[in-house]
């Protein structure tokens, strides 16, 4: 990372800029931290372009565009506008290799891979025509392949899929051998066009080459709209699926939907970015981006690395921001970041430090400094925050369980969210949402929003979603300190302060006190889906990679965005509305739930046919999630034992106080924290 130079920006927007990533045709990109303190990348467009109306149109269309999808597939913008006539975007970080790069390294990709790059892709491309809108510029590299699997980059000529194909003389509209032919003729173009680009991209993963080649482009063109691709090097299995995406009429390529089923493998996708033949690629690219710093700090005086030298060092992995001309950069993911204030996790006991059928001694505690009726707990960075004894939210340091600040103004019983990775919301009693820094308490901003209980944040922090003191649920945006918007509960579903919720991908999802749940985009507070558990209480949801798991007379797995099934597993409980499946709790590839007063653990992939009882020796109360830390599954008991017992492959102990009560738990860095009746304690996992 340069220092910055004469002329450049200190702040744009919510971004501290502390050096220059790099520079391109088009403007430099600056290494920004914002108010939650998430870094980011923030490129900014060149001071004698910013008056060029067409390409600060382009320039902030693109950051536009990409925020109107939600999809895990496609790199995410987290923020941009024009300040001092300079339009800015901020984008996320991405580590790993472009499709080109990792063929270019590589060769082609082996048949399995290939499948789950196509059902990767196809996914993110009905996302993003889901949202109105045509890419209108997939090729390799536009892909990049990182430990969670392919993100499509650069939206800087996408359109709306009733937006007109203009270009200026002289411009291709399109990457040659990867447009269709609809847009080389300059014809209108629809979301066909993507199909056909995903198309050639699958050939060239799986063959090495390009599906049309030439001397000049002219020739490439030629050959998309009058000949047929070279499909020759494709294997013969994925060429009868790849060949109908390139036909020349778009009316005869199919879906993305049909090519995500054609292309289904037996074969978990995720481990293939994880563990499969391109892993190695991508963690060296994670391993450089982590390591870069030493590479982008500041050089001693008289050794400045000339500008080739520099661009070549950030090459090897990092950040991926599209800087014109239709390709993409690759800048550090590894300048000197904030000081973090993260405590080192706990260290789990050995097979020899414990003894079953006997708890371990606490970390520490249990303290008698939380409030008695206290029910929220939540571990952040290096504290843990509950309801103080003397009122108010107090912290706790997750170390030893000193006291380390407190906030009379905060209304715990409102909830907490965390923001990111330092920050929290809460509530005042008067219905003001603040956000603080979790380590020193330091409040950042507040919005009056007439809050009676925060339900979730946005995964990246962008919103908060609370339910109003007139029942209402609304979302404050977190950036622009102010209401997003405000939204009546829809028919049938009763928006009371026992309402619980979460959010992901664009999607909030929110469980009424009667088991009701619905859910709403994100962005405009729309509803979305609506489904009855039959449950007689609110069970929180869970969610991750657009899959909603949901508890109930059913344990549901369900599309986020539609709520259509994806698999579901009866109840054992003769009255599913009292002993039913309680909230599941994700555990890697597992739920751990409850379901008739037995713990379950159910295979996220299989749903019924992958549930496993975990052995009989407690009564667990489906009042609480089970919580996952290390290898130990927490639940709380229902019987008078008042307790709370501890599982991995069977029951390891109960831990058991002398009040009677309700326990409330929550787990981070290889810590349990368990709170119960104005007590907390801190136990170690295995």
């Amino acid at each position: 990372m340069l220092p910055l130079g004469h002329g450049d920006p200190i702040r744009l927007g919510s971004y501290r800029l502390t050096g220059v990533l790099g520079e391109g045709g088009m403007g430099k990109v600056y290494f920004g931290i914002d108010n939650v303190g998430r870094a980011a990348a923030v490129k900014v467009l060149r001071p004698d372009l910013a008056h060029d109306r067409h390409l600060a149109d382009r320039f902030l269309r693109e950051a536009h565009t990409a925020q109107a999808v939600h999809s895990k597939g496609i790199a995410q913008v987290l923020g941009a506008q024009t300040e001092g006539g300079r339009p800015w975007i901020a984008t996320e970080y991405l580590a790993g290799p472009t499709l080109d790069q990792s063929v270019d390294a590589g060769g082609p990709l082996d048949e399995g891979t290939t499948r789950a790059l196509a059902v990767a892709l196809a996914s993110t491309l009905q996302d993003i025509h889901r949202a109105g809108l045509i890419h209108r510029d997939l090729k390799p590299s536009n892909i990049v392949l990182t430990s969670g699997g392919p993100r499509i980059i650069d939206f800087g000529i996408a359109r709306p899929e009733h937006g007109l194909t203009l270009t200026t003389t002289g411009q291709a509209p399109v990457t040659p051998g990867y447009g269709a032919p609809e847009q080389i003729l300059g014809q209108r173009v629809g979301p066909a066009a993507d199909v056909f680009s995903l198309g050639a991209v699958l050939v060239y993963a799986a063959s090495g080459r390009p599906a049309y080649d030439g001397g000049h482009v002219a020739a490439v063109q030629y050959a998309v709209v009058h000949e047929r691709p070279d499909l020759d090097a494709v294997p013969p299995a994925l060429r009868a699926l790849i060949e109908p995406c390139l036909a020349g009429d778009p009316a005869q390529r199919p879906q993305p939907a049909a090519i995500t089923a054609a292309f289904a493998s037996s074969r978990a996708p995720q481990r293939l970015w994880k563990h499969g033949p391109l892993a190695q690629q991508i963690k060296e690219h994670e391993a450089r981006a982590r390591t870069l710093t030493a590479v982008t700090r500041v050089p001693a005086e008289g050794a400045t690395p000339s500008r080739r030298r520099f661009l070549t060092s950030l090459a090897v992995g990092g950040t991926v921001l599209a800087l014109g001309g239709g390709g993409a950069w690759w800048l550090t993911a590894g300048p000197d970041l904030p000081e973090a204030a993260d405590a080192k996790p706990a260290k789990p006991l050995p097979s020899n430090g414990y003894e079953r059928g006997t708890p371990p001694k606490p970390l520490w505690g249990p303290l008698k400094v939380a409030a008695p009726e206290a029910s929220v707990l939540v571990p952040l960075r290096d504290v843990v925050m509950f309801a103080g004894g003397s009122g108010g939210l107090v912290a706790h340091r997750v170390t030893d369980g000193g006291k380390k600040w407190s906030l009379a103004e905060v209304a715990p019983a409102a909830g907490l969210v965390p923001l990111a990775a330092q920050q929290f919301a809460a509530a005042t009693a008067g219905g003001e949402v603040m956000a603080f820094d979790a380590s020193t308490s330091e409040k950042k901003w507040s919005v009056a929003a007439d809050t009676e209980k925060l339900l979730a944040a946005a995964p990246d922090a962008s919103a908060v979603y609370v339910l109003t003191k007139e029942g209402q649920l609304a979302a404050v945006d977190t950036a622009k300190r102010k209401v997003r918007w405000e939204v009546l509960a829809p028919a049938g579903l009763n928006l009371d302060p026992g309402a619980v919720g979460a959010a992901g991908a664009g999607v909030l999802v929110v469980c009424s006190s009667d088991g009701t749940y619905c859910a709403f985009d994100a962005a405009s507070g729309e509803d979305l889906w609506q489904l009855n558990s039959r449950s007689s209480t609110a069970l929180t949801p869970a969610v991750e990679e657009g899959i909603a798991y949901l508890g109930g007379e059913k344990l549901l797995a369900v599309s986020l965005r539609t709520g259509d099934e994806i698999w579901s597993t009866q109840s054992q409980s003769s009255n599913p509305s009292q002993g039913g499946w309680g909230s599941p709790t994700i555990d890697h590839a597992s739920l751990a739930v409850i379901d008739d007063g037995r713990l379950y653990r159910v295979d996220k992939a299989a749903g019924g046919e992958g549930q496993v009882a975990w052995p009989d020796g407690s009564e667990p109360s489906r009042g609480h999630p089970p919580v996952a830390e290390g290898r130990t599954v927490w639940i709380t008991e229902g019987g008078t034992s008042s307790g709370v017992s501890a599982f991995n492959d069977s029951l390891l102990w109960t831990y058991e106080a002398e009040s009677e009560g309700p326990w409330y738990m929550a787990g981070a860095g290889n810590r349990v924290f368990l709170l119960n009746k104005g007590s907390i304690v801190a136990m170690p996992v295995i």
